[in-house]
């Protein structure tokens, strides 16, 4: 099988990320797995202004050319002092400042690059409209606060929760058991397998080793190596294209180590959380939000572009693009001082309180000359390349055994890197949502290389593109089937942070290495320190948010 060459396809959208390594690019969230729940057109910068109303506030969408720089402010002269200076516009910061601004509306949001979103890519071409970072997220409660708050409610769209997810095990696509009932009959785990996960689950196996485990280790030890091979070690490629063995449980799935840690087992700890959940009166659902039936995921009408979009224009000029943080200084008033380069000219600004969402790698240089320390935990953590390869099918190049009533239904498939299979996973996109594909096309967006894998680095697209098709012909497309049409192929160099069994003792170190430094009010956000899925990132802008308001109100009384 021979595929269309990338360059010369007359149907193409193809990108390489830019290296991640440039200073102030902003942290988001990352490529996420389709088990759990679960993207670079470029952003306009020449937007007309225009009239927004977003949740019944109207605002001014201005870019940062028609920013006017007081005279004072640049080349060195002072600034009027900030309530809050958010470094980094992915969809971390986008969310801190959209949470802040209700009660302290004098902040501003910079970002070096030229456009807001950070890794949310979503890109719309020749009737197909596909994600290039992020693909989905969980429907919590904060996510959908998040969307109703920028006016977004309508735009929200859910996957069917029915949709079946399956894994690749011996040649075969074998469905993912989604509720209790399943157990007994999915074909994923032989009875014996199922019988030592049941066995440790309620507690009948090893102790737990008094050190921090693994991903692997911990599974292993509480549910079985079937568990692992076929379930987890694929989930966890998914989630953070990751090495299972290096991943720390607690850092990466801490809702699952807290059962055990706090129940005595996996069951113990679920039903202690239950009875706990019950005997604690509930605040009452804010009753805006809409009710996502089952376990499924969402997106919006035109992408998940349509979140930092809607609060980039409610944001208005409080948002500045292009600006490229050159240094932070504390100031001997107290707050601190942020220097930029910007199209028009060094701009300096005088803050109370400073949050970084950057990624690690560039908040640890720009913090080097406030705390070394807190400098060098940073620059630990880890970032492997991940590509998102787009390819679409005609809908007879679906093996006849993949197809329900005709079509391809379900939300995609994972491979253990067991399998003789590169591509770490494929989702089906255009049976996720609606929308996504022209009628009799299927529109595949495959995840290719991780922490097992980097080197992608030094493949062309049209190899990507090549080894996912073949992955694809293994199991899921007719073996002669006509050569997929490339409809968007993107690298990221330095995609999804790893957290490895040390990372909170890393992330405690550099926190409180800022605070022996003396460098109060200034916070660290983003994916490496809330989660990499979208919807963690969200949860965690709730929280540095309550964080910041909370020193700013202490500050206030200074």
């Amino acid at each position: 099988m021979t595929t269309t060459p990338v360059a010369n396809h007359p149907n193409i959208f193809t990108h390489r990320s830019p290296p991640s390594s440039s200073s102030s690019s902003s942290s988001s969230s990352s490529p996420s797995a389709f088990l759990t729940r679960t993207s670079f057109l470029p952003f306009s910068s020449i937007c007309k202004r225009n009239s927004v109303n977003c949740n019944g506030w109207r605002t001014r969408c201005s870019v940062a050319k028609d920013y006017t720089v007081p005279s004072s402010a640049v080349d060195g002269g002072p600034a009027a002092e900030l309530d809050c200076v958010i470094v980094g516009a992915g969809i971390s910061g986008l969310c801190i400042a959209q949470v802040m601004s209700a009660n302290y509306p004098n902040l501003m949001v910079t970002e070096a690059r030229d456009r807001a979103g950070g890794n949310i890519t979503t890109v719309e071409r020749d009737g197909y409209l596909w994600e290039e970072g992020p693909n989905s997220f969980q429907p919590s409660d904060p996510m959908l606060t998040m969307a109703v708050d920028c006016g977004l409610k309508d735009d929200l769209v859910l996957g069917d929760p029915n949709a079946p997810r399956f894994v690749l095990w011996k040649g075969k696509l074998r469905p993912v058991p989604s509720k209790l009932t399943d157990l007994p009959f999915f074909d994923l785990m032989s009875i014996p397998g199922k019988l030592r996960a049941g066995f440790g689950a309620i507690g009948l196996r090893p102790s737990p080793p008094g050190h921090e485990e693994s991903v692997e280790q911990f599974v292993r030890r509480n549910l079985g190596g079937e568990v692992f091979e076929r379930l987890i070690e694929p989930f966890c490629s998914g989630v953070y294209a990751g090495d299972p063995s290096k991943l720390s449980m607690k850092a990466a799935f801490g809702k699952v180590w807290k059962l055990e840690e706090t129940g005595g087992s996996i069951i113990g700890g679920t039903f202690k959380a239950i009875k706990e959940r019950s005997s604690t009166p509930k605040a009452p659902r804010d009753p805006r939000l809409p009710k996502p039936k089952g376990q499924t995921v969402g997106s919006f009408r035109k992408g998940l572009r349509m979140l930092p979009d809607a609060i980039s224009a409610r944001l208005g000029s409080k948002l500045k693009l292009s600006w490229k943080l050159s240094s932070i200084t504390k100031s001997e008033k107290g707050g601190y001082r942020l220097t930029y380069e910007t199209p028009e000219g060094v701009v300096s600004l005088q803050s109370r309180s400073i949050v970084m969402t950057v990624p690690s790698y560039v908040a640890s240089n720009i913090l080097r000359p406030l705390s070394v320390a807190a400098a060098d935990a940073l620059s630990n953590f880890y970032y492997p390349p991940v590509g998102a390869v787009t390819i679409s099918y005609p809908q007879e190049a679906i093996r006849d055994e993949r197809l329900v009533d005709g079509e391809l239904k379900g939300f995609g498939q994972l491979h253990p890197r067991t399998q003789g299979v590169e591509t770490l996973g494929t989702i089906y996109s255009s049976s996720l949502f609606p929308n996504r594909a022209p009628k009799g096309r299927v529109l595949l967006l495959n995840y290719i290389g991780g922490a097992k894998n980097p080197e992608i680095l030094s493949k062309t697209e049209s190899q990507l593109v090549e080894v996912v098709d073949r992955d694809l012909r293994k199991m899921l497309i007719k073996p002669k089937a006509q050569d997929p049409l490339v409809v968007g192929v993107r690298v990221w160099p330095q995609a999804i942070p790893q957290f490895l069994v040390g990372h909170l003792g890393t992330l405690s170190t550099a926190k409180a290495a800022m605070s022996d430094n003396g460098l109060e009010g200034l916070f660290l956000g983003g994916n490496y320190v809330s989660g990499v899925a979208l919807g963690r990132c969200v949860e965690g802008a709730y929280e540095v948010a309550s964080e910041v308001t909370g020193f700013l109100s202490r500050y206030a009384y200074k």
